[in-house]
């Protein structure tokens, strides 16, 4: 099934044409439509499987819809590689949607994680100890 097939925006199924997938897998076949309809997802599949867009696809297809400055969605990773890793995913699939994404996570200065916020963003990724320092 193809990304367009599961009724994401055109911005973010040839955002994800240009990183050179052209069909869905399982878990994001099964995972995205119940996600843009509103259902709460519980889903668990092996590495490299594509966990990260088949979550990160819906937020970004309903944060596309409206905009605003202050944070609209959050996600939880429990170490700060997978944070990084998943905003940089979110900010990649998001480049034609105008998402602003923004990581915050411990082992680095805080203060540049606050003015990224502060200039507003739509996604924050974020572990859950730098969360709460802010």
């Amino acid at each position: 099934m193809s990304f367009a097939d599961l009724g994401l925006r055109p911005e973010l199924a040839r955002a994800v044409a240009e990183k050179g997938y052209t069909t869905a897998t399982p878990i994001q076949s099964q995972a995205i439509p119940a996600v843009l309809a509103g259902r709460d997802v519980l889903a668990g599949a092996q590495t490299g499987t594509g966990k990260t867009a088949a979550f990160v696809l819906p937020i970004l297809h309903k944060l596309g819809q409206a905009s605003g400055r202050s944070p609209r969605a959050l996600v939880l990773t429990p170490t700060r590689e997978l944070a990084a890793q998943v905003a940089e995913s979110a900010r990649s699939y998001g480049k034609y949607v105008g998402v602003r994404t923004v990581a915050v996570f411990g082992g680095v200065s805080i203060n540049p994680q606050i003015e990224s916020l502060r200039a507003g963003c739509d996604l924050v990724v974020a572990t859950p100890g730098r969360l709460l320092d802010l």
